[in-house]
Formats: structure tokens, C-alpha cells, sequence
């Protein structure tokens, strides 16, 4: 008998893009529909002939041929782009939609949590939904009681338990649904990308949790853009790219095979040509400039401690003004570990923005980044959560090691990370038989 938890095996999941259906508002509408629809349904005919053949440009093929085994007890990371496939993935193994062709065996009992608040009813409240996601999982009454009391609180909202989950916040409702998923002891947990929601302290309470029900025996199948996270948890990766597998290979291969991809990405495409980016048409990086502020030259190497200067380039509509603009520039190390970000709104900078483009500038007096390679986005928003431009990886930078702390001081750190401007203080205390024998001679 297999051993296997989950087997996939050519599966396959296309969308027919367009076609929306027609409405009419008159009856002379209605009736010149009706003579020409002979027509019509000959061209939608034609079309889904075309559709069922996979050669239609309206066809978008979300998985291409995946085929993969998890066995019982593995952990496994799904790695991949924005519009990779991932989710699309975990929504087949969990029931929610149906593949096009091919098939996915799951053994065992699966619990999803693939976004905020994923199988709660919004209208019963967190108590009742958590005794019906039980329910879901095969779980009797008293294994749900059982566990009821460590659920609340791990979720840390006891005082709102019976309050319907329709009122509650997205942070709210990700920490229930986390903490169900987690402690009704699915065999099978499928996990996309929500343990970056919520505070920080309740990320690491999370993270603590998946790494014991990795530990478990349980199997998992985890997704994140956190190489980081996915490293620390998973033994094994498996990289999507275009819908297909690129790679199946222990977590260290993966990640470096993603790591590659997405510098090939960065390297392909200019800046205000990236497609994969979030947010509207009206505000829109264009380009982003390293530079000497002595001289206005571009650098072609980065030093640990120099002064760098950061242009960014941007176009927007120039019918509309942005206030309290929030631009933000974090870096990461290439494995996605967070280290430091600029912006303007952490130093107390309201922007102000309109007109067609225009140049914004940070100044760093000394680079803080360690010798290594990292990465960095970059964030337009209103402070509210609504994102005008966002860009995920938006370029790398490669830093060799330099003097931070002054010409002859010695740079200890030759791996990814930040250095930190600090002064360093030192009081001597002589030591208590000395200060006794002082005071005797004084006395005498």
C-alpha cells in the first residue's frame, strides 16, 4: 500500500477569459439580438471548440500537467511567482473548484486555511463556527470540546468568542481560523500565505505552531513568498512557474531555483514595463536609481558604509492629487527575511503628489546592508491599505564588504544582513577590597 498523502497526477485547470454574457435594456435590442444570434452562437460554438482544444486566446491555462506525490508526515513548501499557480492548486486539493482534467487523490483529513477567515459562516459567531469546521473535519462533539478552550486561546479572542464573525477585523478572524486549522489535528494541513497576517507577535505564536505540527507527523503542504519561513518549516520545495513544476527538489534547490527566477525576472523586464505588479493605473514607479550624492554618478558597486543616494522615477494621472501619499522601500535578504525599510511616513514626511511625474529621493549617510545579495520592493499607498503601485521584488543590489565603522576597523560580517550605528561606553569600578582599604586610611 502507498504511502502517500496526496498524489496529483496530470493535472490540469484552464479558464475561458471574456465572453461575458450580453444584457439588453430595450425590446429592439432583444429582437436584433435574437436575429443575429444564428450567428452568434455559431462564433461561441466556434470558440469553445477552440476553448476545448486549448488554442483559443481566450483560454488561460492556470496548470499545466502538475504531477507529484506528498507522503504521510512530509512538509513540503509550494514555491512560486504571483500567478504561478499556487493557489489555484490548494483550491483543487481542497474541494473548492474542479480540475479540467487529470486528478488528485488526498488521504486522510484535510484542513485549508487559504485566506482570511476561510470556512466561517459570517452570520454565526466565532464559537459556533468553530464547532462547525469540526464538524467539516469528521470531528465529533466531544473532540471538538476537547480542544475548544486551547483554541480560544490561542486565538486570543475570548472576550469576542460569541460575537458573529461578520464583525470581526481581518486580524481577528485570521487568528480563529489559524488557530481551528491548527488544533483540530487535520492529518492533511493546507496553508496559503496567511501567517503574514496579523501582529507580530501573533506571527511568531503561529510560526511556533506550524513548526509543532510540522514536528507532528502531520502532513503539510505550505505556501509563501517568505523563504525564510519556508526554509525554517519545510524539507522539501516544489517551484511553480507558468502553472507547471520547474522543480521538485529538497527546500534548499527550491529556493535557490526561485531565487534565480526572480532575478531573471528583474533582469528581463524594466521597471514601468513589470506586468506582475499591484494596484491602478494612476500612480506607477518607472525606475529607481542608485547614485554617489557627491557626484550624481550611478554605482555599479555598493560598499558597506558609503553614502548612497536613492532616486525613484514615477508617472501618474495628472487629473488626479494624492494626500499623505505613503511610499514605501523595504529590503530583504534573498531567502525574503526582512532587514530595514525607508519611507517617508516613519520620519514624519506627509507627500503631496500631482501632476504627470516627478522624483522622489532617500538619502542613506551610510549603506547599512552586510556583503551578500538582497532584494527590495516598492509600496505606493493611502495609509488605509489601498496600494496605487506595488512591485514585489522590484530589483537587487549586490553589497562587498567595506569599512562601516571607519578606515582600519575590522567588518566582521560576511554574510546577508544590517549593520547598526551605535557608540560604545565603558566606567571602571575598582574593585571592593581597594575602595574598603581607602576608606579605612581615610577614617585612621
Amino acid at each position: 500500500m502507498s504511502d502517500s498523502a496526496i498524489k496529483v497526477h496530470q493535472l490540469n485547470k484552464r479558464y475561458r477569459i471574456g465572453m461575458e454574457a450580453e444584457h439588453h435594456d430595450t425590446l429592439a435590442q432583444t429582437l436584433f439580438s435574437w436575429a443575429k444570434s444564428p450567428v452568434r452562437n455559431y462564433q461561441r460554438l466556434k470558440k469553445l471548440s477552440s476553448f476545448e482544444d486549448g488554442d483559443s486566446d481566450d483560454v488561460f491555462w492556470a496548470l499545466r500537467d502538475v504531477s507529484f506525490e506528498i507522503n504521510t508526515g512530509e512538509v513540503v513548501g509550494l514555491i512560486g511567482r504571483n500567478g504561478a499557480g499556487k493557489s489555484t492548486l490548494l483550491k483543487i486539493l481542497s474541494r473548492i473548484t474542479e480540475p479540467t482534467s487529470g486528478y488528485a487523490d488526498i488521504r486522510g483529513r484535510v484542513s485549508s486555511l487559504l485566506e482570511v477567515g476561510t470556512g466561517f459562516h459570517p452570520e454565526l459567531t466565532g464559537r459556533e463556527n468553530v464547532y462547525l469546521n469540526g464538524t467539516i473535519l469528521g470531528m465529533s462533539k466531544t473532540e471538538v470540546d476537547r480542544k475548544f478552550d486551547e483554541i480560544v486561546a490561542f486565538s486570543e479572542i475570548e472576550k469576542f468568542i460569541d460575537t458573529p464573525v461578520k464583525r470581526y477585523s481581518s486580524g481577528m478572524s485570521v487568528r480563529l481560523a489559524f488557530a481551528v486549522a491548527a488544533h483540530l489535528e487535520p492529518e492533511i494541513l493546507l496553508v496559503d500565505e496567511v501567517l503574514a497576517v496579523g501582529d507580530l507577535g501573533f506571527q511568531r505564536k503561529s510560526l511556533g505552531k506550524m513548526d509543532d505540527v510540522a514536528r507532528s507527523g502531520r502532513t503539510v503542504l505550505f505556501v509563501s513568498h517568505n523563504m525564510a519561513m519556508i526554509q525554517s518549516l519545510c524539507t522539501r520545495g516544489i517551484v511553480l512557474e507558468g502553472g507547471s513544476i520547474v522543480l521538485d527538489a529538497p527546500i534548499d534547490a527550491a529556493i535557490n531555483e526561485y531565487v534565480s527566477k526572480s532575478e531573471e525576472n528583474i533582469e528581463k523586464y524594466a521597471l514601468g514595463e513589470r506586468t506582475d505588479r499591484d494596484g491602478g493605473d494612476t500612480f506607477r514607479f518607472q525606475h529607481v536609481d542608485f547614485l554617489n550624492p557627491e557626484t550624481g554618478d550611478s554605482l555599479e558597486t555598493f560598499l558597506s558604509g558609503q553614502p548612497v543616494l536613492i532616486r525613484l522615477t514615477y508617472t501618474c494621472d495628472p487629473q488626479a492629487t494624492f494626500h499623505n501619499m505613503r511610499i514605501m522601500m523595504p529590503f530583504y535578504t534573498a531567502e525574503g527575511s526582512f532587514l530595514f525599510m525607508c519611507s517617508n511616513h516613519l520620519v514624519g514626511e506627509e507627500l503631496q503628489i500631482e501632476g504627470s511625474r516627478g522624483e522622489m529621493y532617500i538619502f542613506l549617510r551610510k549603506w547599512p546592508l552586510m556583503q551578500g545579495r538582497y532584494f527590495y520592493n516598492l509600496c505606493a499607498g493611502d495609509g488605509r491599505g489601498f496600494r496605487y503601485d506595488f512591485i514585489k521584488e522590484a530589483g537587487k543590489i549586490d553589497v562587498e564588504l567595506g569599512s562601516y565603522y571607519g578606515p582600519g576597523m575590522k567588518q566582521v560580517a560576511r554574510t546577508p544582513g544590517v549593520y547598526v550605528d551605535f557608540e560604545w561606553q565603558a566606567h571602571h569600578n575598582e574593585p571592593q577590597e581597594t575602595m574598603q582599604a581607602e576608606d579605612q586610611a581615610v577614617v585612621g
